[in-house]
């Protein structure tokens, strides 16, 4: 039976939902026949996959390769993950670090092919369990997003963005590690209240408006202003609220009947969008 997650009508309250039953849904998926097959055939196989060469060619390793560090969808550009794996993390220089998504380089730097130890991680039975944790987790996360993408854009933020925000470079590039991992940029973009459309701006004038919006809202201008639990729920909270006004305040929405009646009485759109944002 294919496993369907429980997250309610969606949105803030469908996420409290997910937060709340989380556990028992991962109990769940994680006794789903597929994703055993796909963990029971990495184990086997994994220390045949010597070269980058090798893991590529195997379809079924390099699935949950990079499925385990969120890049599933990238299964078909073969030459350009050996690339990456290949050139390693060592060198500064080397193309993983050259590409602004930091999820291949933790794929890189992972596999180490292309760096002092070339592969041997693959033989290491903490290496293989630690790659298949990561696969569970981003395998649920999919299942999630199958349903919902907002709910998987949520629970990736909420995984990342607590690490990036207490690394040694959140004051100096966090924004730009930001900017550069598609999921985050998208859930921090929304929360913020930012336009899509500043990523067409010169990447030094986007870090700025990223930390200044920052500043605004969360009282921070660097990104480890998320080392706050509290921070990263209210960034959540924010994300969801803004994609409920982009679709439509519907009755649930928080606020709604408020802003309703006050609307009525010639508020406005501008204060009606205060008032929404003032209940997160």
């Amino acid at each position: 039976m294919t496993f369907q997650p429980i997250i309610g009508s969606g949105g803030y309250g469908g996420w409290r939902i997910l937060e709340a039953t989380q556990v028992r849904q991962r109990e769940t998926f994680d006794r789903s026949p597929v994703l055993a097959r796909d963990i029971e055939y990495f184990r086997a196989n994994i220390e045949n996959a010597r070269t980058a060469e090798d893991l590529v060619k195997d379809r079924r390793l390099l699935t949950v390769a990079l499925g385990a560090f969120g890049l599933r969808d990238e299964i078909g550009k073969k030459a350009f993950i050996q690339k990456i794996l290949e050139g390693g993390t060592d060198d500064p220089r080397s193309f993983a670090n050259r590409l602004g998504d930091p999820r291949f380089q933790a794929l890189a730097k992972a596999f180490d092919y292309g760096n002092i130890t070339q592969g041997s991680n693959i033989l290491l039975k903490s290496f293989q369990e630690d790659v298949i944790a990561r696969f569970k987790t981003q395998e649920f996360e999919r299942a999630v997003g199958e349903v919902d993408n907002d709910m998987r854009l949520a629970m990736n933020f909420k995984r990342e963005i607590g690490a990036l925000a207490a690394s040694d470079t959140a004051d100096r590039s966090g924004w730009l590690r930001v900017m550069g991992n598609k999921p985050l940029r998208e859930l921090l973009t929304t929360a913020l209240g930012l336009p899509s459309s500043i990523s067409k701006l010169d990447i030094d004038k986007q870090r700025e408006i990223f930390a200044d919006k920052s500043l605004q809202v969360f009282g921070n201008k660097s990104v480890a202003v998320f080392k706050d639990p509290a921070k990263i729920e209210d960034a959540i909270r924010r994300f969801f609220l803004f994609r409920q006004l982009a679709n439509g305040p519907s009755a649930d929405t928080p606020g709604m009947a408020a802003l309703t009646m006050l609307q009525s009485s010639g508020l406005g759109q501008g204060g009606g969008l205060n008032l929404l944002l003032s209940q997160i």
